[in-house]
């Protein structure tokens, strides 16, 4: 009796003292959400484009005293490499070196010129992995592929005995290039000039060198249109070279992770740190590189125990083919693909006469590349809210597999990210979104000696490191909006706004 009076009287006493901490217990999912809410408001807030430029500075000076470049297997590349990894160990990550051999490559010569019956140079590209041209280059007529939806992709395309000893010109379209210039090898052509069917420079690649069988080169729409019209005319013999350096050399890849952080949710951020040779790549991917490294660094001093391991990746010889990537996803186990949760692609996104791109995932707007693993759609639906908040117009881009997403979305990790054009034309409608000049390529410096610190556009750098801070913050606590489901919009963006050829760039390889 007691005994039960005792218990009586403490009963109300239990549950006084249990009921504050009932009401203050709070459901994991809305304290993931208010977490991740808190974070990605403060790496917003702290992460800088004024600080992320220091970084775009130092990019520049390496390649001031390296040789004008921070291409893969380069001194410029290397020294690249070395500051981002210290910066990493400085900020306290988890930093290593992925090192992987690939063949190096180095235009040494690029020169097409009509010897007649007018005279007059083209600009020519030489394509990555071509064979080359002796010393000085050889002359030769031309002879042109009668255009069609897959010019120069069959034998039937070359009638017999037209091209031999003779240099094929060829429009872009309906198979890659590698096949166009080994169907004109065949044919017996001593070269190839591959011309584009859209506007901008024709900049690609061959795949690799084993592929290379003539020598080979794009050109412009314009130029092509304008040599098979002297063609109709009659003869018109040209000077061509094209001469590339190739050789095998090692490089790395630079990955950083925090060292907290569930690894069955990891979130994936990467950009290229390589450069072309032709120039420092400050924009082309210095400003992704930049961007990167400089949210890492607010992160480290924000954020000691995200609820999932954030990983960051600074890929190398991406100029040469997404090589950096394909390494790393290639040598992923079963369970490392399956723990990374998304991986999100910052390639360019300064570009100086900028478009605000964002990759298309739910394939919204029916271009090209169907939509990205499942995930992709709400990563594209994550950024575009982000950036209708801030008030910063956007539209898609095709997932082209042009740049360092590619090989993440091969193997079924949910990808996004966004870009700011290479040497697509932006047009009047752009020109009126996000301001700019219309007719003008996003980057007139774009795989050139002039992507150095004055080819950054600081808007364009500043909303998009603005990205990159929000998705950090945002998948360092929460990824439930994963499993939300996506209305798809249009946004009205198209191939095109991908810049035509962006990275991987020059390493368009499909037509």
């Amino acid at each position: 009796m007691a005994t039960l009076a005792a218990a009586a009287l403490a009963t109300p006493l239990l549950l006084a003292s249990a009921s504050p901490s009932a009401a203050h217990r709070q459901d994991p999912a809305d304290r993931a959400a208010k977490d991740a809410s808190k974070l990605a408001r403060k790496l917003v807030e702290r992460s800088s484009a004024q600080d992320a430029y220091k970084h775009l500075k130092k990019f520049q000076q390496i390649a001031d005293t390296t040789g004008g470049n921070r291409a893969a297997g380069s001194l410029g590349h290397d020294a690249s490499a070395a500051y981002v990894y210290q910066q990493l160990k400085k900020y306290g990550y988890d930093v290593s070196y992925e090192r992987f051999e690939f063949l190096y490559t180095e235009t040494q010569a690029e020169k097409l010129s009509v010897v007649s019956p007018t005279p007059r140079d083209v600009v020519i590209k030489a394509m990555t992995y071509t064979k080359s041209t002796p010393v000085g280059g050889v002359k030769a007529d031309l002879a042109a592929v009668p255009p069609d939806a897959t010019t120069g992709c069959e034998a039937a395309d070359y009638a017999s005995g037209t091209f031999t000893g003779k240099i094929a010109l060829i429009k872009r379209g309906g198979c890659t290039f590698a096949v166009k210039q080994a169907a004109a090898a065949e044919a017996g052509a001593i070269g190839a000039i591959i011309y584009n069917n859209t506007e901008g420079m024709l900049s690609g690649t061959l795949g690799d060198a084993a592929a290379g069988k003539i020598p080979t080169g794009g050109i412009t729409l314009a130029e092509g249109e304008k040599l098979a019209a002297d063609l109709a005319g009659g003869p018109v013999n040209v000077s061509f070279e094209i001469r590339e350096f190739q050789q095998t050399r090692a490089t790395n890849n630079v990955i950083a992770e925090t060292r907290h952080g569930n690894a069955a949710n990891t979130v994936m951020l990467g950009a290229h740190l390589d450069s072309v040779t032709a120039g420092p790549g400050i924009n082309d991917n210095g400003s992704g590189s930049a961007g990167l490294l400089e949210v890492a660094e607010e992160l480290a001093k924000a954020e000691k125990r995200p609820a999932n391991k954030v990983r960051f990746a600074w890929w190398s010889a991406e100029e040469n083919g997404l090589l950096g990537s394909e390494h790393y996803v290639a040598n992923l186990s079963n369970l490392g693909k399956k723990e990374i949760k998304l991986y999100l692609n910052f390639d360019m996104i300064a570009s100086p006469n900028y478009g605000q791109f964002v990759y298309d995932g739910d394939d919204s707007d029916g271009v090209g590349a169907p939509a990205g693993p499942t995930g992709s759609a709400q990563l594209e639906r994550d950024i575009n809210e982000f950036l209708d908040k801030r008030g910063a117009p956007h539209e898609g881009t095709d997932f082209t597999g042009r740049s360092d997403y590619g090989p993440f979305i091969e193997v079924g990790i949910p990808s996004g990210g966004t870009f700011t054009g290479a040497e697509g034309i932006k047009t009047e409608a752009q020109a009126k979104k996000f301001g700019g000049t219309a007719g003008v390529a996003y980057d007139v410096n774009y795989h050139a000696k002039g992507d150095n610190l004055s080819n950054i556009n600081m808007t364009a750098f500043k909303v998009n490191i603005g990205v990159i801070a929000n998705a950090v913050g945002t998948y360092a606590h929460d990824l439930s909006s994963l499993r939300k489901p996506v209305t798809s919009v249009p946004t009205g963006g198209d191939a095109g706004s991908g810049g035509g050829l962006h990275d991987g760039h020059d390493h368009d390889v499909t037509e």
